[in-house]
């Protein structure tokens, strides 16, 4: 998930060196969207995986 937020992150600066900036706004935001998402679910395995099953 983190691969796709980079990848709209690029798209995004494509798109703004070539002055798409409807699509860099879109971009972004989906970005923005992923890399949250991302890292909600990065803690929540942190704090789900350090159990101990005994």
């Amino acid at each position: 998930m983190l691969g796709w937020a980079l990848l709209f992150l690029v798209v995004a600066i494509v798109a703004g060196i070539f002055g798409f900036f409807g699509i860099v706004s879109a971009a972004v935001g989906v970005a923005k969207v992923l890399f949250f998402v991302f890292l909600i679910l990065f803690v929540i395995s942190l704090i789900f995986g350090r159990r101990s099953k005994a």
